[in-house]
């Protein structure tokens, strides 16, 4: 088990990157959406179309949170739905021409963000923060895919 300080830092600086990163807003990332509707545009822009089942797995929202959250983004004209041609009975998400126009801002917006905070640092450092992250991010998700896996078991 790590040392109390350590995870007492650790957590300090998560809640920290959460506020400074805005994610304690209302809105985020220069945008008039929630934080769950600006990773939705992300991920379907990064990753390609998605039914709302996949998403909501991968966002980790549960089945009504997924539906009033797509509704909105319909609404709004920054999703599409489309019938999957694999499955009838499900639709794929995709980002319409102004979600693309969204999903280009976010970008902007953020590694504005990120290249700001990196600015201060030197290279050796910027390497370190993109190494630990990312090996802290993976450890999370290994955790919470040993967690769930017990949890079935």
């Amino acid at each position: 088990m790590a040392e109390l300080s350590l995870i007492d830092d650790i957590r300090a600086a998560s809640r920290l990157m959460v506020r400074e990163l805005g994610f304690m807003d209302a809105t985020v990332a220069a945008s008039d959406y929630p934080p769950s509707a600006v990773h939705t545009i992300l991920e379907i822009g990064i990753r390609g179309p998605l039914t709302s089942g996949e998403l909501g797995d991968f966002l980790r929202l549960e089945k009504s949170s997924v539906s009033r959250l797509v509704r909105k983004l319909v609404d709004c004209g920054e999703l599409r739905e489309t019938p999957d041609e694999l499955d009838a009975r499900s639709k794929l998400l995709s980002l319409t021409a102004k979600g693309r126009r969204t999903l280009e801002a976010l970008h902007t917006f953020g590694r504005q963000q990120v290249s700001g905070a990196l600015a201060v640092l030197s290279d050796a450092e910027q390497l370190t923060v993109r190494e630990g992250m990312m090996l802290y991010a993976r450890a999370l998700r290994q955790r919470r895919d040993e967690n769930e896996a017990e949890a079935a078991a």
